[in-house]
């Protein structure tokens, strides 16, 4: 398994193609920011301190979750390809368990999922270095660390359940595109989810890369928010993560953090455990 895990792994970072469209969503993001959200909503939010250095790891607190996803689906490609070219096939004619072989192609997904996404975080160091903000701290980049882990881990387990259907390259990349360009709206990054209406708040919460969103915006702003709120009106601070989605509600019940750690090692647990037998059925079609 570990073998056909680092065959796949070689074969996504041989293709540039793939690498570069699995971090095309995250420079969508990026320049939507530049050029049009960073100025509408600080143009909508009062002069404070750390306003600047507040919004900008609101976005790269985005960019780490919506990569979570858009790495990890490409690598799945790999899976799809060797699907449509009949690999899968020889493969069956070999000694390797069909739960290994599903296994591998987890693995090198997962794998790959880690390597981009912290790859991604380093890169938004260099982003609140060249804007002037201080540096992650220790803490704050191993909580980081931590939180890519159970994101990809979330994702790969449901997008393996996904990709099992498909038995074309083209259906996949047609797949992969759709959700490449609506995670930031599923997650609630290109639009704050307070400006959304409460159905699709209530939507948008029922998504794991909302919860990898909210927990990385817990780390990366917790720093900037005791700065800007320090002497703001009782309320203001709590109206402001309600708005730009650093905390969720169930009602009136505000949700701790400690709920979307479970919520993405639940669904990453559960997912699993159905796309792998769900996977290997489709296999022998």
């Amino acid at each position: 398994m570990l073998t056909l895990a680092k065959r796949n792994m070689q074969l996504y970072f041989r293709d540039r193609s793939a690498v570069f469209f699995s971090l095309l969503s995250v420079a969508i993001l990026i320049a939507v920011y530049v050029f049009f959200l960073g100025d509408l909503i600080a143009d909508g939010l009062p002069d404070f301190p750390g306003k600047q250095g507040l919004l900008l790891t609101w976005v790269i607190a985005g960019i780490l979750s919506v990569s979570s996803v858009t790495t990890t689906v490409a690598a799945f490609g790999i899976f799809v390809e060797d699907r449509a070219r009949r690999t899968l096939e020889d493969f069956r004619v070999t000694p390797l368990k069909q739960s290994s072989l599903i296994g591998s192609y987890l693995l090198s997904s997962v794998s790959i999922g880690l390597i981009m996404c912290l790859a991604a975080l380093l890169a938004a160091d260099v982003m609140l270095f060249v804007a002037g903000e201080p540096l992650l701290s220790v803490v704050q980049f191993a909580q980081s660390a931590g939180i890519i882990l159970l994101s990809v881990l979330s994702a790969a387990s449901l997008l393996l359940l996904l990709v099992g259907f498909f038995r074309t390259s083209n259906a996949f990349a047609a797949a992969s595109t759709l959700i490449g360009t609506s995670i930031g709206f599923l997650a609630g990054i290109y639009i704050p989810i307070g400006s959304l209406p409460g159905y699709l708040q209530s939507l948008i919460q029922l998504i794991p890369v909302s919860h990898s969103a909210l927990l990385f915006r817990h780390v990366l702003m917790g720093p900037y928010m005791s700065e800007a709120f320090e002497n703001a009106p009782e309320g203001e601070a709590w109206r402001f993560q309600e708005a730009m989605g650093i905390t969720f509600h169930v009602g009136d019940i505000a949700l701790d953090p400690l709920y979307s750690l479970l919520y993405l090692a639940g669904t990453a647990i559960i997912f699993c455990l159905i796309a792998i037998p769900v996977t290997k059925r489709l296999n022998h079609r």
